[in-house]
């Protein structure tokens, strides 16, 4: 189905008699202090933007702001609206008849990709994308057809990478608790599978002996380097639930010796999420070395060494200098040389977390005691990471506003107090019906919604050149009913 929208999403300009000033656009969101399915497609054409407007990296910049219509992903444009690529975000919600949403720029995920894809140059390499953090089939089928590999940590991701096409030479099954017919199934996919510990690697022997195909596997060792990131999302120390233990290492050498059915094929370790020092990937990657020469002293041929993911973004929005992925593949490129091995990544939240912004509607705004609140029509079963992480999340508003800036709790609808997308916000005061914007929600964030209190996984869309379309439906108290019907 193919519904065109009524009006242009034009650049117009803000009200008549409107002149926000660029340094009250700037304060807004700052901490204080710190497959037929996949053919539905909701388009709209726009008129082309103008030549100048047509850039995206380097875009022109006048105080401070991207010339509206002329930047890549979210910015404030010159006329003090937000926008996703060369759409308007208000236009977008005009046109988009349920809230929240979310919305990504398609071009940014392009963008993040070519940066690996570039720091890999002269690196034989795959780029084994987190499917976790964001598992919507056009996100996939747009990698996929960039050549990426696909990280999975459950059966169903599995199948549904296979179902879009990722090459199985190209997946990777991790998890620590896999289980019998997830693996069954991997090993006839002809996919790589990590070995996370003794029962792991029996569970894997006996798929492969039930489905008569050798597995080919890596050893998920922990090297304990300490990432520095919140505990949650630290996965390489000596006491987390991910890994073998070191001191272990010869028992699974001396079994795989001795198992026709189970090729060791390489090493693998992953440190954590959210990590903005590049060094630590350094020393986690001279560990593993250590162990890749002990493994083929042992009579091994290894082929892979994966060093996972977890290269962190500017989440705060400080202009932070964060490392890059060729920072990252900088640190690593001549240990990887020297052993001759297949370099094997897995980023996740840096392929697609800037892509995407939640969109939300003001419901109003109230204040008790000394505390303000802005009431939005998200919450947190709809993006979970604040309430889960105290993480921090951007948040700004989609269009001018006139209104006293007050310190907010952005807060939505959902029966606890922990419901929150953000605390302490220096905002402009929102009329009821304005647009706020939860940014950098393109991992870990539709991924890990639910339906709690009944309130629903929203849609998703994307910004594709001139065009938004709908990438996955909203669920509904429909979807909900008919797994009870016939019961």
């Amino acid at each position: 189905m193919l519904l065109r929208f009524q009006s242009p999403l034009r650049a117009e300009g803000p009200p008549a008699g409107h002149r926000p000033s660029v340094q009250a656009a700037n304060r807004l969101g700052q901490r204080r202090g710190a497959p037929r399915y996949l053919r539905q497609v909701l388009c709209h054409r726009v008129n082309p933007p103008a030549a100048s407007a047509s850039v995206s990296q380097g875009a022109t910049v006048k105080d401070g702001m991207v010339k509206a219509g002329a930047g890549r992903g979210f910015y404030t444009g010159d006329d003090g609206y937000l926008y996703c690529d060369s759409l308007r975000v208000d236009d977008i919600r005009a046109q988009v008849k349920t809230s929240p949403f979310y919305l990504y720029s398609k071009d940014t995920i392009a963008s993040n990709f070519a940066a690996y894809e570039s720091a890999l140059t002269g690196v034989e390499s795959i780029i084994g994308y987190a499917v976790k953090a964001n598992n919507n089939m056009f996100i996939l089928r747009q990698l996929q057809a960039k050549g990426c590999g696909a990280v999975l940590v459950s059966g169903n991701e599995l199948k549904l990478a296979l179902l879009v096409g990722f090459e199985p030479e190209k997946i990777i099954f991790n998890g620590n608790g896999k289980l019998p017919e997830e693996l069954a199934y991997a090993v006839r996919a002809g996919v790589l599978i990590n070995v996370d510990s003794e029962f792991d690697y029996e569970n894997i022997r006996e798929a492969a002996a039930e489905v008569g195909q050798v597995a080919k596997v890596l050893l998920r060792i922990n090297p304990d380097v300490d990432p520095q990131v919140h505990p949650y999302v630290s996965t390489g120390l000596a006491n987390s639930k991910f890994g073998i233990r070191n001191s272990h290492l010869q028992w699974f050498l001396d079994r795989i010796k001795t198992e026709s059915m189970v090729e060791l094929v390489g090493l693998h370790s992953h440190l954590g999420s959210t990590i903005t020092k590049v060094d630590i990937f350094r020393d986690a990657a001279n560990i593993m070395c250590d162990f890749v020469e002990r493994v083929r002293a042992e009579g091994f041929e290894l082929k892979y060494l994966n060093i996972g993911g977890g290269l962190g973004i500017d989440y705060n929005h400080r202009g932070e200098v964060l490392p890059t992925p060729k920072d990252l593949i900088d640190t690593v490129r001549d240990l990887v040389a020297r052993l001759g091995l297949v370099l094997v990544i897995e980023p996740g939240r840096s392929m697609v977390a800037t892509s995407c912004a939640l969109v939300n509607t003001v419901t109003g705004v109230k204040s008790n005691g000394n505390k303000n609140f802005i009431v939005i029509d998200g919450s947190m079963s709809t993006l979970i990471r604040p309430s889960l992480y105290d993480a921090y999340q951007h948040i700004q508003l989609t269009a001018p506003c006139t209104g006293k800036v007050e310190n907010f709790d952005v807060v939505g609808p959902v029966c606890e107090s922990a419901d929150f997308l953000g605390k302490d916000r220096d905002l402009c005061t929102p009329d009821k019906g304005a647009g706020l914007v939860v940014l950098d929600a393109g991992a870990y964030c539709m991924t890990m919604a639910s339906s709690y209190n009944l309130k629903m996984p929203p849609a998703e869309y994307w910004v594709d050149g001139d065009e938004v379309k709908l990438i996955r439906k909203a669920q509904t108290l429909d979807d909900v009913l008919a797994q009870f019907e016939g019961l």
